[in-house]
């Protein structure tokens, strides 16, 4: 682990907004908690990254691969109409890449899903079969958080 990762914390609105699911080989994975959208993040455990050019060459390609993954990941999990991948930071600098599966059924489509309606946060048994399918479909690629 080197001193970027050991000094790596998320910012607090991703705290705040999101429920820790695991690590990717670079990158902490967060579900938005907003259960309209299949809405995931991910942040690279680097200390003061705000934007892509800042990380070294082979860490921007494994993010790729990592956003990639993930964006496969969900539109085959969720059917997806379209995936949005997008990093903005304008109000959390830290860099951080949304991962969002769209429907045309989505409360937002076909505009932005950012501040459209308010989110609707995840009942347990909702967050828990979230888990399960993640884990099956992730599993090998993904160090899950514990959850009870």
């Amino acid at each position: 682990m080197d001193e970027l990762e050991l000094e790596f914390e998320l910012a607090p609105q991703l705290i705040t907004d999101t429920i820790a699911l695991g690590d990717f080989p670079l990158c902490r994975l967060l579900l938005m908690n907003d259960s309209q959208y299949p809405w995931l993040i991910l942040v690279p455990r680097r200390a003061g990254v705000t934007e892509l050019y800042h990380l070294p060459a082979n860490e921007q390609q494994q993010l790729m691969h990592e956003v990639s993954e993930l964006s496969e990941t969900l539109a085959d999990l969720f059917q997806a109409r379209k995936m949005n991948v997008a990093t903005l930071g304008n109000m959390v600098p830290q860099l951080h890449v949304h991962v969002i599966a769209r429907q045309e059924s989505d409360p937002a489509w076909p505009g932005p899903v950012w501040g459209r309606v308010p989110a609707v946060p995840y009942t347990d048994e909702q967050l828990s079969q979230v888990r399960a399918r993640l884990e099956v479909l992730l599993e090998g690629e993904l160090a899950f958080e514990p959850h009870g």
